[in-house]
């Protein structure tokens, strides 16, 4: 979306919100805002970046808070045992409400969908396929070839079983009808490590946790998993040679299970000011990350379609939690 056509939707959507909306009773107090990650990564970066804009707007401190543990979801229990009262959210992840959900294996301490409120889509994620710099192949009809002429032999890296990473691999091989060599590491930083000393192949990850070594030379950057390139970086999208492929990994915003309408209102109307932001903007699109705010309903649909396409992958490729 251009930024004409951008603020040009933001002016329709304060005209419609209702002066319910601007209640006086919220915020009162300082904001607790939660991350299910350590600081550092793209949940962490998104999160300071959305406080930082949101504490002028809303009146009131936004805290960042980082609750790291079960892959987001002590941060999501903490989030659904609180007053709904519009005083403490957290940044919810794809995986947190489309993925946990239908994995076998995974231990969910809440129902997301009974327990917890989703107020917005906020951004998503640039997913990006990178290679060592010695990788055999550089696109990905060359790499198709290859997986086919040696099924099983080509690797990727991903941060477990059932990440964004293992799924995205996964619905490549399903639709590029190949086999490729799974390797699991606990964490970005050692899977980083082991593509540069070419010991694995390939890696689909979030664009921002490659930048750094994609400028130093590091990793090559090869294809766009995302639906959309990413100005940064001018690079093909997967979909040009396999057809359908996307992978999305998003965030957005949700509070515990019976906010009041006048508190998501309130919220909408803080984000869509954040979203108008240029410095905002301008960040955003420096950390390969882009603007995608929705209304609530329209939140609930993206997560029920995610859910269904990642149950279906997740079935046909035997995944479990580690």
């Amino acid at each position: 979306m251009t930024r004409r056509l951008f603020g040009a939707a933001i002016a329709a959507i304060f005209a419609l919100l209702p002066l319910a909306g601007r209640a006086q009773d919220f915020p009162a107090r300082d904001v607790r805002f939660l991350c299910g990650f350590a600081p550092g990564g793209t949940c962490d970066l998104l999160t300071r970046l959305l406080a930082d804009k949101l504490s002028p707007v809303l009146g009131q401190r936004v805290v960042v808070e980082n609750r790291t543990g079960a892959g987001g979801l002590i941060a999501a229990e903490a989030v659904a045992r609180s007053a709904p009262d519009g005083h403490t959210v957290f940044l919810v992840s794809m995986a947190n409400m489309t993925v946990m959900p239908v994995m076998p294996g995974t231990r969910m301490p809440i129902d997301v969908d009974r327990e917890l409120m989703p107020i917005a889509q906020v951004a998503n994620v640039y997913n990006i396929l990178v290679t060592g710099p010695q990788a055999r192949f550089r696109d990905v009809p060359t790499l198709i070839a290859l997986a086919r002429a040696e099924p099983g032999r080509l690797s990727y890296a991903s941060t477990g079983n059932g990440s964004s990473q293992h799924l995205a691999a996964a619905l490549f091989e399903r639709m590029a009808n190949v086999s490729l060599l799974h390797v699991p590491f606990r964490g970005g930083a050692p899977a980083v490590v082991e593509m540069a000393a070419g010991r694995v192949d390939m890696m689909f990850g979030n664009m921002p946790e490659f930048l750094g070594q994609i400028r130093d030379g590091g990793l090559r950057a090869v294809a766009y998993g995302a639906p959309r390139p990413s100005p940064l970086l001018p690079l093909p999208l997967v979909s040009e040679a396999l057809p359908g492929f996307e992978m999305s990994s998003w965030f957005g915003i949700a509070g515990p299970a019976g906010l009041p309408p006048r508190v998501v209102d309130r919220w909408m109307e803080a984000l869509y000011r954040v979203g108008a932001d240029p410095d905002f903007q301008r960040k955003m699109t420096e950390n390969a990350m882009e603007i995608t705010l929705t209304d609530p309903d329209q939140f609930r649909t993206t997560i029920n379609r995610d859910r269904t396409r990642w149950q279906e992958v997740i079935q046909r490729a035997g995944i479990r939690a580690d």
